[in-house]
């Protein structure tokens, strides 16, 4: 779950719908200045399934020890410290999944689940905040993970349905850093992030180079990027949402009895150029 505190309670978003609207900025990404992804639908769905492995957990959400909602926070954008409040083996579990379930579909599109992963567990974790027995665990997964996007690899190269172009490590590397850009910017969107940010890592333009991109919020859910990489230069898009009223829980079974009472909703974010 990704959550949002409210003056009654908390917004909650499935990791699912996360992605899902990760995946809707990569659909509209590209213009003038920035490329659009190639090939196009194998790289979306890599983006819009790249959570995929989180459905069994969000649909039994846990709790953490102070009683909130075991989830992503605003708490944790910039960070990813806290590996979303939850026991490492099980979330190790997850991120497994979540490639492994798009493999046998697309290899193209698992390898940069995997490597969205990879990139979280060491680019951006904080292993102070690990158990030293724990780390062990942690570094076992992260072998196995190089290793399985090694056999991921051989498949693309094999792979006659895709250029030289598509196959090479640069352009996946390329297509890896949009999904971290999408995911970043739907992380900020679920969570309502007011400080400035960026979108992680620099973005291939047409003119052969690089742009990293910031983000500036201008009001709820309403994002400026600079430079802008969308075909439209202001979309709205929507997500959907649960409201869950109570801002502590007594056990997990009391905040799933009150998220399935809840209706779902649909929130907005607006992305725009100015």
């Amino acid at each position: 779950m990704l959550r949002l505190q409210t003056e009654t309670g908390w917004w909650l978003v499935t990791h699912l719908d996360h992605a899902r609207l990760a995946g809707a900025f990569a659909e509209r990404w590209g213009n003038q200045q920035f490329l659009s992804p190639e090939p196009r639908a194998r790289v979306l769905k890599g983006i819009a399934r790249h959570d995929d492995g989180w459905a069994l957990r969000d649909a039994a959400p846990q709790i953490t020890r102070q009683g909130k909602p075991s989830a992503f926070s605003v708490e944790l954008v910039g960070k990813y410290s806290a590996f979303e409040e939850i026991d490492l083996g099980d979330y190790l579990a997850v991120r497994d999944r979540a490639a492994r379930l798009i493999a046998a579909e697309d290899p193209y599109a698992a390898v940069l689940i995997s490597m969205h992963t990879y990139n979280l567990l060491t680019a951006h974790a904080d292993r102070s905040t690990i158990v030293p027995t724990d780390l062990p665990l942690l570094d076992q997964f992260l072998a196995r993970q190089k290793a399985f996007q090694s056999e991921l690899r051989a498949q693309i190269n094999a792979d006659q349905s895709l250029s030289t172009d598509q196959k090479s490590a640069s352009a996946i590397q390329d297509h890896f850093r949009l999904l971290q850009a999408t995911d970043a910017l739907s992380l900020l969107t679920c969570v309502d992030f007011s400080q400035p940010a960026h979108l992680l890592h620099p973005l291939p333009q047409r003119n052969g180079g690089h742009s990293e991109i910031r983000v500036h919020a201008k009001g709820n859910r309403h994002f400026v990027l600079n430079p802008h990489p969308f075909s439209e230069p202001q979309m709205t898009l929507d997500f959907p949402a649960r409201h869950v009223e109570g801002h502590h829980f007594t056990s997990a079974a009391d905040l799933q009895q009150r998220l399935a009472q809840a209706d779902i909703e649909h929130l907005s974010v607006i992305v725009s150029a100015q």
